[in-house]
């Protein structure tokens, strides 16, 4: 019964985001295993307020937390996670997020640096059948209001890799995007966090708007 809710529930967000009568929103993963969930704490409210600018999006301004386990999370058709280290999702938590996406959320993963080797360990308990596979330059999510023609913008060093877009694919649909070597998170901060220039901290948000722009309109 919650999927049926859930599903149109994602149907009038549809109908209804870019108008000024309703108003989503979206929420931050809080997970255990000790890594910092909570880490970039402007980067949402920023990337919220340029969807909100730049794509006459009504997004409220606040974002929530939400526990993975939680059924509150049915609440946000965009859920986003990030940290630099440890990650442990229990057998129920797996479950309840699994059966989030299945149901048509959608979560973005950014890794923050060092986040790699634990969160696909995770992630393979939440899709146990699938494995993550790299987004091709020519899928939709790098072609919104924005054209990302090589895919994902580097943000940050990191270990010097150029950057890519990995996915969990149920059923044909994208429900999880992981950047790696990116980090569109710490690129969406406010720029004196980083120190960012401004090219990189637009670059972030345009990449951010085009995966809010997919989410609520696919």
């Amino acid at each position: 019964m919650r999927k049926i809710v859930f599903f149109l529930y994602l149907i009038s967000i549809s109908s209804f985001l870019f108008s000024q009568n309703y108003s989503a929103k979206i929420a931050l993963i809080k997970y255990n295993g000790g890594g910092d969930w909570y880490s970039n704490p402007s980067s949402l409210k920023n990337l919220v307020l340029f969807c909100n600018e730049n794509l006459q999006t009504n997004l409220a301004p606040d974002y929530a937390t939400v526990d993975v386990g939680s059924p509150d999370i049915y609440n946000y058709p965009f859920v986003h996670l990030t940290g630099h280290g440890n990650v442990i999702f229990s057998a129920q938590e797996a479950d309840n997020l699994r059966n989030y996406l299945i149901a048509g959320g959608f979560l973005h993963i950014s890794d923050n640096y060092g986040l790699d080797e634990f969160i696909r360990r995770e992630i393979k308990k939440v899709f146990p059948e699938t494995e993550f596979v790299e987004v091709p330059f020519s899928h939709p999510i790098f072609h919104q209001k924005y054209s990302f023609k090589n895919g994902l913008p580097k943000i940050h060093e990191h270990d010097g890799k150029p950057p890519q877009a990995f996915g969990i694919f149920y059923e044909g649909r994208l429900v999880v995007l992981y950047d790696y070597e990116c980090d569109l998170g710490d690129g969406w901060e406010d720029v004196q966090v980083h120190n960012d220039p401004e090219t990189k901290h637009l670059e972030a948000l345009q990449m951010g708007a085009n995966i809010i722009q997919f989410v609520f309109t696919n």
